[in-house]
């Protein structure tokens, strides 16, 4: 084409016509082939938008410049005249060595795959950085360490329901959760210098020597003090915090019920171990709770092997010294001490020479994968209940006192399919700066096991209460789960609290539940009444469909299709400068959560509406409902981008 045809295009773009271009003699300027043309006085200084030139046919003309500079811009004016943009850059691959070009730009699928690790490592990191909980992390670490070296040492893996039990047991503050923490190695239980911080059991993997067995820590046993000062005092109870609505009749009860529940559980847990390890306070010496429980274990636990650890006596030669008061209690004392260690190993060599060899049995498969439910959520919202009804039976201490649960208890569920689950109950989650204002550091410490908790679970089951409104700390709950990536399941417990209820009661539910907690749009709601057993097993379907969802990987090929129609529907918006977003390619980098990573010429084109929308239209297509996923966006690099352009100058030479 001459150069005299492209005259009026680069005016209408307000360009210039190159000096290296001289038009043809014999096409006069005057009359061009497009027809008359009219300009206004800033044509030449902001083009019109609205200007449209469509040539009939044009053909690439043999020089270089203007294959370079005058078809690119045509190319671009046609761009916007059509519907959707051909995206010749995204293609989809089914080998290591496809490869795909833009403008002299390679793309290697082995080198983007190993890339899209590096960027799902890399966001992982920054996260864990973001979400940092205060105090504990240091610890945690130690704990997974101390579990890592403990499955190097032992030759074979038994499951927990198969190993023999060694309880805990003893007044309060005695330093049973020291001594827990000691044996299973790591800061399991919370250790907190006040009375009665644990009150419901909490089992933990040990071994000495060739032994393995589970330690059981239980609450503090209380049978002497009757009067409800003294209770509050030994146990530690609130009477105030979060419990402004309940009479003060029902708060009356459920303190004088407090330690008969704490007692019934350090009985089950004595019921079903093979050794008691029966602590008391060697500073504090004798006590007549001590003789109550010696009692209350001779009288209806004689057959059982109970080794009297007096606790607290690091120093070896006083230790002995206050050994020695406790033989009045009927049995042989051994000095211990929980904090540095001392006595432990002959404690464990007393506590082993009554433990029956557990042998591993022959035909035990390797057991799959088993995810974890955390059960989180504000106190006084029906956690502790919907546990107890999941098991069938009293696992967690239930009571209307505010903080009734501390740690985070563990239990193995198995579904009716078959299916194992890990189910964690946790301790109700307040503001910050209320559990601030409180100045409580069993509470703090609490709240800190609850966020651990989600973050080593797969599903975490929200609960909230049907009649009481979805307050800022729910939205707060939500959105950390979203940002710990874990599967989430709305439970609404109390459905039967809801009065008047019809066929519009749920949708009109839904809808302010969906309102309240848009974090999690895609989260499934379940509505349930924990006392009755009312649709308690809906939670558990739900979260296994969540758990599927959350562990399942698309094929690079349906990824890349997906993509594509997305991006043919709606492409990304330009910018002021005329630059648009391409995607190059696209690979799920990870599983829990489903982790997405796109190739692209510049991340920043593309703004994060257009980031929503390829989500939705990620789940829309693909599914993934009920856990999160992340899209990574990964700019080209500026050697790619370097290589390109020095293809590109090669190729018009």
């Amino acid at each position: 084409m001459a150069a005299a045809e492209l005259l009026p295009i680069f005016i209408s773009k307000g360009l210039h016509l190159p000096s290296r271009l001289s038009p043809i003699p014999s096409v006069s300027l005057a009359s061009p082939p497009f027809g008359p043309l009219s300009f206004s006085r800033n044509s030449f200084l902001k083009p019109s938008s609205r200007l449209r030139l469509r040539l009939p046919v044009l053909q690439p003309p043999a020089d270089a410049i203007l294959r370079g500079i005058a078809v690119s811009e045509l190319e671009e004016s046609r761009e916007d005249e059509e519907e959707g943009e051909n995206f010749e850059e995204f293609a989809e691959y089914e080998g290591n060595d496809a490869e795909i070009s833009d403008e002299g730009f390679a793309v290697h699928v082995e080198e983007l795959e190993e890339e899209a690790k590096h960027a799902v490592q890399d966001h992982s990191r920054s996260l864990s950085r973001e979400l940092e909980i205060e105090g504990e992390e240091s610890s945690y670490r130690r704990e997974a360490r101390g579990k890592q070296k403990q499955r190097k040492s032992m030759p074979g893996h038994i499951p927990d329901h198969l190993l023999p039990r060694v309880v805990i047991i003893g007044r309060p503050n005695v330093g049973k959760s020291a001594l827990f923490n000691r044996l299973v190695g790591g800061n399991r239980a919370i250790v907190v210098d006040e009375p009665g911080v644990t009150r419901d059991r909490l089992y933990g993997r040990s071994f000495w020597g060739e032994n393995e067995f589970m330690v059981v820590d239980t609450g503090g046993v209380l049978t002497i003090s009757n009067s409800q000062a003294n209770i509050v005092e030994d146990l530690n109870i609130s009477t105030t915090i979060g419990m402004e609505g309940i009479p003060l009749a029902v708060r009356e009860a459920a303190v004088a019920r407090m330690p008969s529940l704490i007692e019934r559980q350090a009985a089950r847990a004595v019921e079903e171990s093979s050794v008691v390890i029966f602590l008391v306070d060697g500073q504090v010496g004798p006590t007549a709770g001590d003789e109550e429980i010696a009692r209350w274990l001779r009288k209806n636990y004689s057959e059982k092997i109970t080794v009297l650890a007096v606790n607290k006596c690091e120093s070896p030669r006083k230790g002995l010294m206050q050994a020695l008061e406790f033989w009045l209690l009927g049995f042989s004392p051994i000095p211990v001490s929980a904090i540095t260690g001392t006595g432990t190993g002959e404690l464990l060599r007393l506590v082993c020479s009554g433990l029956q060899s557990i042998k591993e049995p022959e035909n035990l498969q390797e057991e799959d994968y088993i995810p974890a439910i955390a059960i989180v959520g504000r106190p006084n919202v029906g956690k502790s209940s919907i546990l107890n009804a999941l098991v069938g039976e009293d696992r967690s201490i239930v009571s209307p006192i505010s903080g009734t649960t501390r740690d985070a208890i563990d239990t193995e569920f198995t579904g009716p399919d078959g299916q194992k689950f890990q189910l964690i109950d946790t301790a109700g989650i307040r503001r910050k700066a209320a559990v601030a204002s409180s100045g409580s550091t069993t509470e703090a410490l609490s709240v800190n096991r609850a966020f651990h908790a989600i973050r080593r679970s797969d599903v975490v089951a929200l609960v909230i209460e049907a009649m009481a409104c979805i307050t800022e700390q729910d939205f707060r709950i939500a959105d950390r789960i979203e940002k710990e990536g874990k599967g989430c399941v709305i439970v609404v417990n109390k459905w039967d609290t809801i009065p008047n209820k019809n066929q519009q009661t749920a949708t009109h539910y839904e809808e302010d539940v969906r309102q309240k907690l848009r974090v999690v749009p895609w989260a499934p709601i379940v509505y349930s009444t924990a006392i009755s057993g009312h649709n308690v097993e809906k939670i558990i379907s739900a979260a296994s469909e969540v758990e599927k969802e959350r562990s399942r990987r698309l094929s690079t090929s349906i990824l890349n299709q997906v993509v594509q129609e997305a991006v043919a529907f709606k492409s990304p918006p330009r910018t002021r400068g005329g630059k648009r977003g391409r995607v190059y390619y696209c690979t799920q980098a990870a599983i829990r959560p489903p982790t997405f990573v796109f190739f692209v010429n510049d991340a920043k084109l593309f703004p994060e509406p257009y980031r929503r929308y390829m989500e939705k239209q990620l789940r829309s297509d693909a599914g993934f409902s009920g856990t999160p996923i992340r899209l990574l966006w990964r700019s080209r690099k500026k050697k790619d981008k370097d290589a390109g352009s020095s293809a590109t100058a090669k190729n018009s030479n």
